[in-house]
């Protein structure tokens, strides 16, 4: 396979949920409003943005978690559409979640958990293979072949997400979603977790979508990073490209808010305060959907939505006025 062809292609993607208001009357909540981009293979791309946004929902809905209310997930050129494609993909595609003491099952063993994935697909002949296997992947996270028989509760947080990842590479995948896959770790371990993520890329060769909130953990281990406002995709660039040249507005603002930890730069650095609070994603505002929040606002912004469009190569954003506060 091509190297620098697309393993994940995400066109136009949509996820709507309807929200009940009381007797016989919904409103619809656009999670996810028309997405766009894609994952190289081997590469990690890196989703961002305030709570709420919808990057959580692009990464369910990827894998079938949701079913998708339009677009289209194109996996090595082939369209994954109904529940067959669906169950096919997810053999080559899983996901870390957020939590690693809600993701476990108590009443499973450590071993259990692991191999929850090999029974599901018989990925093994006998009981001594099935054994080998749980073992091995338990050898790839640090975990030893005593951890094999406990329960979720006897571990660390950082050794529950372990335990969450073991289970992800169980199938062997590609592919593989890491939904704030460190966000419920002290700090100290979430280094380690993410040292581990790029030791295994390169180990198996695994492509990821790392969702995070913590733009300096997203840096650190992405490619190219996508930001997200209200169920949108506002700006996709390569890492370092997003951080020496952000373009949209909500960008600026994000990145202006991480920490430096020289007190020189701090000081001179500017911080970029929005005023406003999130629209809610039930009452989406016309028009570009940053426009009440945007110190850059013109009449134009609250009338219609700025394409998502490749400014420099590789860097796309959607901004009506990008030329003017660039």
């Amino acid at each position: 396979m091509n190297k620098n062809r697309p393993l994940i292609e995400v066109k136009n993607l949509k996820k709507y949920f309807n929200i009940s208001e009381g007797l016989l009357k919904s409103k619809t909540l656009k999670a996810v409003d028309d997405v766009t981009f894609d994952i190289i293979k081997g590469e990690t791309l890196g989703l961002v943005g305030e709570s709420g946004c919808g990057k959580t929902t692009v990464g369910r809905t990827i894998l079938g978690l949701y079913k998708p209310t339009a677009g289209e997930i194109i996996y090595k050129g082939n369209p994954v559409r109904n529940e067959s494609d669906f169950k096919n993909f997810r053999k080559k595609a899983t996901m870390v979640f957020q939590d690693p003491y809600s993701s476990l099952n108590p009443r499973m063993t450590i071993s259990d958990i692991v191999g929850e994935p090999l029974d599901i697909h018989k990925l093994y002949k006998n009981k001594k293979e099935r054994d080998e296997k749980i073992n091995e992947l338990l050898w790839r996270v640090g975990l030893n072949t005593e951890h094999a028989s406990r329960y979720a509760h006897e571990f660390s947080g950082g050794q529950r997400q372990r335990v969450g990842i073991a289970r992800s590479l169980a199938v062997n995948p590609e592919f593989i979603v890491c939904d704030e896959a460190v966000s419920a770790l002290d700090v100290s371990i979430q280094a380690q977790i993410i040292n581990m993520f790029s030791e295994l890329q390169q180990q198996l060769g695994l492509t990821y979508l790392f969702i995070a909130h913590d733009l300096l953990v997203v840096r650190h281990i992405s490619n190219r990073i996508g930001v997200m406002y209200l169920g949108k995709l506002v700006e996709l660039a390569d890492a370092d490209e997003l951080y020496t040249r952000p373009l949209h507005p909500y960008t600026k603002s994000l990145i202006s808010a991480i920490p430096v930890p020289d007190p020189k730069i701090a000081a001179s650095n500017k911080r970029i305060v929005l005023s406003g609070d999130i629209p809610s994603p039930l009452n989406t505002p016309k028009g570009c959907p940053f426009h009440t929040r945007c110190p850059y606002v013109i009449e134009q912004c609250s009338e219609s939505a700025p394409q998502f469009k490749e400014i420099s190569s590789g860097h796309f954003v959607a901004c009506h006025r990008t030329d003017k506060i660039n």
